[in-house]
């Protein structure tokens, strides 16, 4: 590694403190379309977000967003996920890498992102915010072997979630046993396949709950799940709350 160079050192933070304006710089963000970017407070505030963390959340511009938590935009279990995450970079001090979540597109079908978040310091050396992006799983420069096949497998369920899905039929698509397929699932999202297929089905229908009036029952139906009941308890068990709570808590159609 090259010595540092106290002069260039110098110069370049002289350089940074000659800017007016430095946050200009995050709004470079909001010209990557599938990148997440965010700014939070050490107590979970939002500080910056680029405009897809806006669509995500259902909020026009960042002016929407400053000064809320997750928990005004997302269901009870899934906000506390993200602020247990960010409490984490704040006690420890440390950068967290590589962070596999699951992220719902335009449709609600959630997506493999990979999330990576550095904490921001004061001159006293304490931590008073965080940085943190989200970017497509395929986009990352995953070293694992194998990863492309289970990339199929995803693709897989989000093309059939509303048909019966069998971890066979997973294992076929990445040319994997059974169980093969469940280690490697494992190991490279942190999940296991039947959790990604429910949390697929939750995520469309949680979308099909804000955006639309159609009965529950046939939303349970469309998104591959036995009967109503089965949605709602596997609604329950991945948001906190049934199906019905979400709709009268997130649907503006009322």
């Amino acid at each position: 590694m090259a010595a540092a160079n106290p002069d260039i050192d110098r110069w370049r933070t002289d350089a940074f403190d000659s800017i007016a304006n430095p946050m200009a710089c995050l709004e470079l963000f909001d010209f990557l379309p599938q990148v997440y970017m965010y700014v939070k407070a050490a107590d979970g505030r939002y500080l910056r977000a680029n405009r897809v963390v806006c669509r995500v959340v259902g909020v026009e511009d960042e002016s929407s967003i400053i000064g809320k938590t997750d928990f005004d935009f997302f269901p009870p279990a899934t906000a506390t996920q993200y602020v247990e995450e960010d409490r984490r970079v704040v006690a420890s001090g440390e950068t967290l890498t590589d962070q596999i979540w699951l992220v719902p597109d335009s449709r609600g079908v959630p997506q493999i992102y990979s999330c990576n978040k550095i904490p921001l310091l004061n001159e006293a050396g304490d931590v008073v915010a965080l940085a943190g992006v989200k970017r497509p799983y395929h986009d990352s420069e995953a070293p694992e072997s194998g990863h492309l096949r289970l990339l199929n497998v995803v693709q897989f369920v989000t093309q059939n979630y509303g048909e019966q899905i069998a971890v066979a039929d997973l294992a076929r698509e990445a040319n994997l046993s059974p169980s093969q397929l469940h280690r490697e699932f494992i190991r490279l999202f942190g999940i296991t396949p039947n959790h990604y297929i429910r949390e697929v089905r939750v995520g469309v229908a949680r979308h099909l709950l804000e955006s639309t009036q159609e009965a529950i029952g046939n939303i349970a139906a469309s998104t591959g799940f036995y009967d109503q009941s089965h949605l709602t308890r596997q609604f329950k068990a991945s948001t906190g709350i049934t199906p019905t709570e979400y709709r009268r808590t997130y649907s503006p159609l009322g």
